[in-house]
């Protein structure tokens, strides 16, 4: 079931390379320079190659804690107009496609979103973030992002939102 604040996203063609380069994680956002920090938020920012202007993404990284291969990228960005901003996350290979990627803030279920691409070292699912989702992950204290490895097994995997706010309204 499907709750109407999350609804998939597929990027312009123009600003695909950019948002492709932001999500493949490690290595693209090592690459990325730290713009600031807002708790365990970062604001990173890179021109990739044909750009005229940098892309920011605000950014959070994180591993189960109990499962320390499973780990997630959370990805904010604006789109190059300025009219949209984009939820993200690259999920571990090996997850469930068909299951999609759950997000509960607090104990709100928001609802579910499939995977749109599965790169090399991992799979992204997207969001169009309306009003209503960017005002949910300004007031909750975490957001829970849930993968599926077989149809029974949901792993969820707590993201803190302390400085997600203050990071949201300095993303460029």
């Amino acid at each position: 079931m499907t709750h109407p604040t999350i609804t998939p996203r597929r990027a312009a063609p123009a600003l695909a390379g950019v948002l492709l380069a932001l999500a493949v994680a490690t290595p693209a956002l090592a690459q990325g320079a730290v713009k600031s920090q807002h708790a365990d938020w970062q604001i990173r920012c890179d021109t990739p190659p044909g750009a005229k202007t940098e892309q920011c993404a605000l950014i959070q990284n994180v591993t189960a804690e109990d499962r320390p291969n499973v780990g997630l990228s959370v990805i904010v960005l604006k789109t190059a107009d300025k009219k949209q901003r984009i939820l993200r996350v690259l999920a571990p290979l090996g997850v469930l496609l068909p299951s999609g990627l759950g997000l509960k803030v607090d104990q709100t279920d928001v609802g579910r979103t499939p995977f749109v691409r599965c790169l090399p070292n991992g799979c992204v699912a997207e969001v169009v973030m309306d009003d209503k989702l960017a005002d949910q992950l300004r007031k909750g204290s975490t957001a829970t992002f849930i993968v599926f490895q077989t149809p029974e097994e949901g792993i969820g995997i707590p993201i803190a939102l302390k400085g997600f706010s203050e990071g949201f309204d300095k993303l460029p």
